[in-house]
């Protein structure tokens, strides 16, 4: 028999409380179960006034922004429509079925005059990480650090040519000390001081958004963009994020990302980083801290038929590289940018068979650089052949790259809809406190769920315990 519907059930008046309309295994209550949001108000107190008109509650304020970036929806407007039709969302946000919903602009307007430069979005970060690192689900004995660009809102055909001033390395005033060190102990003397330039290098900057960075992946993919620095652990939890334009460096940003990261989590045991990492000063930094590096395989660089640097054999004794044929190039100078320069003999190099290969300079002299951090590369590379190093760079597919990955598919960050850098800080601490609180509270649910299984499974096995004990003296009636 066929059935119809009738409409009479859109009209029907219920009495009905809003807990019994959300699944009990649903994610906003994991997540209500897994933190405690009240921390909000103390971290807030101060940017309210004493007396005055009542506020909309920060918390919720704080929570509407999460839902944003939890369910990947793509603009608070959006969110708004979301929250009024989902009643979910509504007991997230303690808001009854009747209950109008906040305006769309009103976290956009509060983020303006009051949570900006606050410091709020660091420390809902900070205590979401805090009690995954108390519930035991952080593992810092490896970070994994990498970048990613996320494409910023703005036109990369607006731009002015502008004179970038040049950045001092973090790791100079090191590098300066061991430069003039190796200089004396090749009987050099030292180096006058560096005349600094006005200026650095030429690039573009938006008119849009001064703040990003022009970036060039290839022929067809330019962009103004952002680089998200992050660092993770093995369970997947970011433990830090540093937020720069595209044409930043990624090594440029690991001295401070780790430094953070380490006061955050402590000294790990090894820092598993991709090629562009793989320089002297990053190698020396972690020898010099006592950290493992893993570090991976990186192609010769070099015209091909030609012969490169690793051709040459360098003789620590000798203090010098050998060439394929019986000569040996000597010590010449150490230079500014802490590369030591040996040199050929050019009279025995012109009559050498292998010169059309080796070098195509006018004076027939072969000149091979090495830096003065290069023992410490050299130990990474030596490293990377271990079993162990090996599994470890393999694990950055299911850690870094797969934090990326959800990051643009699930929490929409392809690209940004905010402009500036401390508008995107920001936003980077809130999709990475909500990645750490989803995992957080799911991991917590999980052990709730077995809990409860194995309480279950214990009563029933002691009930079933009972009853054999009862039943064993009747039997032997």
């Amino acid at each position: 028999m066929m059935r119809r519907d009738t409409e009479k059930a859109r009209y029907r008046e219920a009495t009905i409380q809003l807990d019994q309309l959300v699944p009990a295994d649903h994610l906003v209550r994991q997540i209500e179960a897994a933190l405690d949001f009240s921390f909000i108000y103390d971290e807030v107190a101060s940017l309210y006034a004493p007396i005055g008109w009542p506020s909309i509650d920060p918390v919720r304020l704080v929570k509407m922004v999460l839902l944003q970036y939890l369910f990947g929806i793509r603009s608070m407007r959006q969110t708004v429509r979301e929250i009024e039709t989902n009643v979910a969302y509504r007991w997230f946000l303690s808001l009854d079925l009747l209950e109008p919903v906040p305006h769309f602009s009103t976290f956009g307007k509060n983020y303006t005059r009051r949570f900006r430069d606050s410091g709020l979005f660091e420390a809902i970060f900070e205590r979401v990480l805090g009690e995954a690192v108390a519930a035991g689900f952080v593992d810092p004995s490896v970070f994994y650090i990498d970048a990613t660009h996320v494409k910023a809102n703005a036109n990369k055909k607006k731009f002015d040519r502008v004179q970038l001033a040049a950045e001092a390395r973090a790791y100079q005033d090191q590098l300066d000390a061991e430069i003039h060190r190796d200089r004396e102990v090749h009987g050099k003397k030292p180096l006058p001081p560096a005349r600094r330039e006005p200026g650095g290098r030429e690039v573009k900057q938006s008119t849009t958004d001064p703040d990003s960075g022009y970036y060039v992946k290839d022929e067809r993919e330019k962009m103004f963009a952002y680089s998200w620095h992050t660092a993770c652990d093995r369970h997947g939890f970011v433990l830090g994020a540093i937020v720069t334009g595209a044409n930043v460096h990624d090594s440029r940003i690991f001295h401070e990302l780790l430094a953070q990261v380490m006061a955050r989590a402590g000294r790990p045991y090894a820092v598993a980083v991709d090629a562009g990492y793989k320089t002297p000063a990053i190698a020396h930094l972690l020898r010099e801290q006592a950290i493992r590096p893993v570090m991976p395989y990186t192609r010769p660089k070099g015209l091909p038929g030609r012969l490169r640097k690793q051709d040459f054999v360098y003789d620590a004794y000798l203090d010098a590289y050998l060439c394929p044929e019986p000569q040996a190039l000597r010590y010449r100078t150490t230079n500014r940018d802490g590369y030591q320069e040996y040199v050929s003999d050019p009279v025995i190099c012109q009559s050498c068979p292998l010169l059309e290969t080796c070098t195509q300079s006018r004076d027939h002299r072969k000149v091979i650089l090495r830096h003065v951090w290069q023992d410490d590369l050299d130990e990474a590379e030596h490293l990377r052949h271990t079993p162990w190093n090996r599994r470890t760079y393999a694990e950055r597919k299911e850690t870094i790259e797969r934090i990326f990955a959800d990051l643009k598919q699930k929490h929409g960050l392809r690209w940004t809809l905010l402009a500036g850098g401390a508008r995107n800080t920001a936003q980077a601490m809130l999709v990475y406190a909500v990645m750490n609180l989803k995992k957080l509270a799911t991991w917590r649910w999980r052990q709730t769920c077995a809990g409860r299984w194995m309480l279950l499974f214990l009563s029933m096995a002691q009930t079933k315990a009972s009853e054999i004990h009862f039943r064993r003296p009747l039997s032997t009636i």
